[in-house]
């Protein structure tokens, strides 16, 4: 339940539920500070992507930025030029930096087909979900019915069920720079074909988004030969087995016991089964949960602790210490050196102030007088006293705090186990937002249970809270499926508890949504179309329609919604304004605008000359803060994209063109007889591909030069190894300096590098000595022993700077001797390996360097088929857990059994 962003769901309405309230913000000096921060995809960061690799295409073409010219008159003598507003017009000079955009990518002629192997497909209804233009539930927006296309292995169809869209924050969605993931043999190809299914986003990921090291094998309830053979016996013979493994299980209770309880964890196979067709109304029949898990209450500092004001410690009571604390705690980071974030902080502040008076009379009103260090001092203390835990003290206290949240991690949906996602309430804190948020900074309210709406089953015992208080409501709706819901305080954006990633019902409505993007590729071609050629309709309503569609389909622009006066200026396709969008004749645009989450949108694009001229014309004797598109909304825009296709939204579009761009630049781009890395290369591009398009930057990670730094130290070291064994080779026989594989010497290795390597190497010897010798010592100690004398330490150390002494009198020489005798064949294949280690290692780097503005995980998780990744890693025999972290095999187990030959 992390994070700072709105969980809606279009068809999941609370009852009556109250915003809380939202402050002004005020104006008072920041307060310097620096140090590291969290490095969350596109926070705080306006720099544009750095890396961008092209797609191929016609008429979306990236510019370098130039410099603005005046805005030619380009008349056009049609009756469809007539403006639609009368105010004079107004030129805003973007400021903004150039980040190049993703070009269309997804023009190509598709198959008529959304099976893609040229069979005739049933349609299911299902409910449309926009996780990308979602609105507050309250504005009474619903969601649209439509059709999910059958799969590509022509298995059965799905069960007509309306399923709601579910999102969470995605605060936690930024892939980490130094994720390593690690190999696995390739899984055998699964030979079950999968249903169609899925419409729904969750981004609400635990900070489990790290490569796996290890994963467990599935387990499968799918039938083997002996199976089928043994359920095909006579009926008697299958009573004796039965019963035959009654009276073990009798015999043994506690094998019985532990046989039971693998079952009950074994993975529901909703995608394997026919389910009865119904209404599409009732997502569950039963459901039995624990309610959700509250923060524990606030603990007073030490009374040694406490912030200042004017230099004198100041005496504040609980509540207010507590919010001065979650200031102090960010005092190093980049937030205490944001202006707004601590107007906004200040603000709130002292509200609690008035309520919360410190104890000691002191006034507090110039934020500038304020000094939190004394409890930013205290809490870097506690940090550093876990960090300096031993592993079974943190394996003891991860074990109890397991413990107390384990109630909440599973609930009981029509009998069977299902996990709960996001469990936890969010504890109070200063609201952080993405990009150029409006409130961050603000106090982030504690929520308590009188807050709180439960969503149950009937006739089942009401959870408790495992704080003081009541819920506010409980309710038995079986036609959504969140179980808990409240509305936070900074922006009134309604939040949910769902059921995890991986449970069935989250599973059918993500298989949902992709299948309904497969159905548009059989529909795509008729309407690019019809709105080319609405680009010259002679109805300005139309033309508009047309225009936006454009954009939608060709930038992958969010459609947009209105937004409140309270809620942040964040604006989508339908939404923008003609100071979001600069001509520069005779067919560029230069967009400029705040998309979701804050996230600033920088493009700039050729266009059609039509559609440049039609911006011109919406622009005309309009203000800056007019609307674009005045005669379209999303609403409108929906309504007649579902002529074409039930169900089909503006947001299918971007699912549709991001699965579709990675399928492309995957078939074209994947070398079939390259090495793993090369081929993991291949999909990190198509990947960035599609994270253009989609403009998911984030800010450059605070360690990435750091990261890149380690790299290129352990390259170093790959090479100085690589010459030692060359040098060796010399030593035995001069005629290997004549061989092309041995004769040049390694690349950016010179003799200071050479030494500086050494001196590092000789330091990280002795380190590893001492740390051993002590370690060793503490031992014998524990032992009862005596513990070795410092010179059995001091002749380990004398042995490692004798060994370099060595090394250097070798430097220059093109001589070697290793610490070990060879045969020259050995020496051969240990260059041999570092060869192909160092070109790996040097793709890696490239890949990480390419990476680092680009936030890849979003797209993985939210806009790309999984079927897709799946399919590839069998194709190409690459191990998915290179791609796939633990948490998405978890999320998209349907999606694993998908055949080889599956194509979006």
């Amino acid at each position: 339940m992390s994070g700072d962003i709105a969980m809606y769901s279009d068809d999941d309405k609370p009852l009556n539920l109250k915003a809380g309230p939202s402050g002004k913000n005020g104006h008072v000096a920041s307060q310097g500070g620096g140090g590291a921060d969290e490095s969350s995809m596109s926070e705080d960061n306006e720099m544009p992507l750095s890396q961008v690799s092209r797609i191929k295409s016609e008429p979306m073409t990236p510019v370098r930025p130039t410099k603005r010219k005046k805005l030619q008159s380009n008349s056009s003598s049609s009756d469809e030029d007539t403006p639609l507003a009368s105010s004079p017009a107004k030129r805003t000079a973007s400021g903004a930096v150039h980040m190049n955009g993703a070009a269309k990518a997804t023009s190509a002629t598709v198959a008529k087909v959304a099976n893609g192997k040229g069979r005739a497909v049933k349609k299911e209804r299902v409910v449309s979900s926009d996780e990308d233009d979602d609105v507050p539930l309250t504005k009474g927006r619903s969601a649209a019915n439509g059709n999910a296309s059958g799969n590509a292995n022509g298995a059965p169809k799905p069960p007509k069920k309306r399923v709601k869209s579910e999102e969470t924050s995605q605060s936690t969605l930024a892939s980490s720079d130094d994720d390593k993931p690690i190999g696995r043999k390739a899984p055998a190809k699964a030979k079950r074909k999968v249903k169609a299914e899925s419409d729904a986003d969750d981004e609400s990921f635990s900070d489990d988004e790290k490569p796996l090291k290890k994963v467990p094998a599935k387990k499968s309830a799918t039938k083997t030969k002996q199976e089928k053979s043994a359920s095909e016996a006579p009926a008697s013979k299958k009573k004796t087995t039965k019963a035959k493994q009654e009276a073990e299980a009798e015999a043994s209770p506690k094998k019985g016991k532990k046989k039971k309880e693998e079952e009950d964890e074994e993975t529901y196979r909703w995608w394997e089964e026919q389910a009865a067709e119904g209404d599409g109304s009732v997502k569950w029949t039963t459901l039995e949960h624990n309610g959700v898990y509250f923060p524990p209450p606030y603990e007073p500092l030490p009374s040694h602790v406490k912030m200042k004001y004017n230099g004198k410690p100041v005496d504040l009571p609980p509540a207010s210490e507590e919010v001065a604390g979650f200031y102090g705690a960010l005092l190093e980071s980049d937030h205490a050196q944001d202006k707004k974030f601590n107007e906004n902080f200040f603000e709130d502040f002292v509200k609690v102030l008035k309520k919360n008076p410190p104890l000691d009379g002191t006034k507090i009103t110039n934020f500038n007088l304020c000094d939190f260090r004394p409890m930013y001092e205290y809490f870097e203390a506690e940090k550093a006293k876990k960090k300096a835990m031993t592993a079974a003290e943190k394996k003891e206290a991860k074990a109890a705090k397991d413990a107390l949240e384990a109630p909440y991690t599973q609930c009981l949906l029509d009998g069977r186990k299902e996990k709960v996602g996001n469990f936890r309430v969010e504890p109070p804190g200063l609201f952080r937002g993405r990009g150029d948020h409006p409130k961050k900074g603000a106090l982030k309210l504690r929520v308590r249970p009188e807050d709180i709406t439960i969503n149950i089953g009937e006739g089942v015992p009401i959870p408790k809270p495992n704080v003081p208080g009541k819920w506010s409501k409980v309710i038995h709706d079986n036609t959504v499926t969140w179980l808990a819901t409240w509305t936070e305080n900074v922006n009134s954006n309604h939040k949910y508890v769902f059921l995890a990633p991986g449970s069935s019902i989250k599973g059918q409505s993500d298989m949902q949504k992709f299948e309904k993007a497969r159905e548009l590729k059989s529909h795509v071609d008729a309407i690019r179309k019809d709105y080319e050629a609405d680009l010259k309709s002679k109805v300005m309503a139309d033309r508009q329609r047309a225009t936006a569609m454009y954009f939608i389909d060709r930038l992958a622009l969010r459609a947009g919604n209105e937004k409140g006066e309270e809620e942040a200026d964040t604006v989508g396709c339908c939404s923008l304004r003609c100071e979001h969008v600069t001509l520069e004749p005779p067919n560029q645009l230069v967009f400029d605008f705040l998309g979701k989450d804050s996230i600033r949108y920088y493009n700039q694009v050729i266009v059609d000359d039509q559609v440049f001229k039609n911006i011109r014309i919406f622009k005309a004797n309009k203000n800056d803060r007019d609307a674009l598109f005045d005669r379209v909304s999303t609403t409108l825009l929906n309504k007649h994209l579902a002529s074409y296709m039930k169900g089909l939204t503006a947001k299918v579009f971007r699912t549709y063109n991001a699965s579709y761009t990675i399928q492309q630049q995957l078939d074209q781009g994947t070398p079939r007889n390259g090495t793993v890395q090369q081929k993991l290369n291949a999909y990190n591009h198509a990947n960035r591909m599609v994270a253009i398009l989609c403009n998911h930057q984030r800010a450059v990670p605070k360690t990435h030069e750091q990261s890149m730094g380690k790299m290129r130290e352990r390259l170093r070291g790959f090479k100085y190894e690589r010459m030692k064994l060359r040098h060796a080779l010399f030593a035995i026989d001069p005629k290997y300096k004549k061989k092309s594989q041995y004769k040049d010497d390694e690349s950016d290795l010179d003799d200071d590098g050479i030494a500086e390597h050494e001196e590092q190497m000789k330091a990280k010897e002795i380190e590893k000595v001492e740390k051993k010798f002590q370690k060793d010592n503490e031992k014998l100690v524990d032992e009862g022993q005596k513990p070795q004398d410092g010179s059995v330490l001091k002749a380990k150390i004398k042995e490692i700077e004798e060994e370099f002494k060595k090394l250097k009198k070798e430097r220059g020489t093109g001589k070697a001797t290793l610490k070990r005798d060879r045969p020259t064949e050995k020496i051969e294949e240990a260059i041999e390996k570092l060869d192909e280690k160092i070109k790996t290692y040097k793709l890696q780097m490239e890949d990480r360097e390419a990476g680092k503005e680009v936030a890849l995980s979003t797209s993985k998780i939210n806009y790309l088929d999984p079927r897709i990744t799946a399919a590839w890693c069998k194709e190409y025999d690459v191990p998915i857990e290179k791609i796939f972290s633990k948490t998405l095999l978890t999320k998209f187990p349907w999606a694993m059994e998908v055949e080889e030959d599956w194509k979006f």
